[in-house]
């Protein structure tokens, strides 16, 4: 909303993880806890469904591949789909080359966006399994 001032997002409880400039992963990465990215990771990152996660990517990182986290803060480079379940931060910095599917979301002036933007919530998500359970018992059926 126009004149309301969200709060930043904190670190979560756990464990914080760094990928050091200088440092390039190839692979995917499954994390819980705090996850900043200060290099490069070449794969997917992927949050442990059952944990608490947040991702960090910092001014001068960057991710090419698909990222799945429940909170994720953008301030480096992305080529790739954002998929945050509970809130999507783009600071000034950001640029992404992808969609991103986001129920929160806070975009900073500067922040580039080069891709669709798709609001999706907890309960829109449990309605469409359940529809789509729906119309194979159906198909079964039949």
């Amino acid at each position: 909303m126009r004149g309301r001032k969200e709060k930043p997002l904190e670190s979560v409880q756990g464990t914080t993880t760094l990928i050091a400039p200088q440092t390039v992963i190839t692979g995917d990465i499954h994390f819980s806890g705090n996850l900043d990215i200060e290099g490069r990771v070449v794969g997917s990152i992927v949050a442990d469904p059952d944990a608490e996660a947040m991702l960090r990517v910092i001014a001068g990182g960057s991710v090419e591949g698909e990222i799945r986290a429940p909170a994720a803060v953008i301030n480096g480079k992305v080529a790739g789909d954002i998929h945050a379940s509970q809130r999507l931060e783009l600071a000034d910095e950001a640029e992404v080359d992808g969609d991103v599917y986001y129920n929160l979301i806070e975009m900073a002036v500067g922040c580039k966006l080069n891709g669709g933007m798709r609001h999706v919530s907890p309960v829109s998500d449990d309605l469409a399994r359940k529809r789509e359970a729906r119309e194979q018992d159906r198909e079964v059926g039949q």
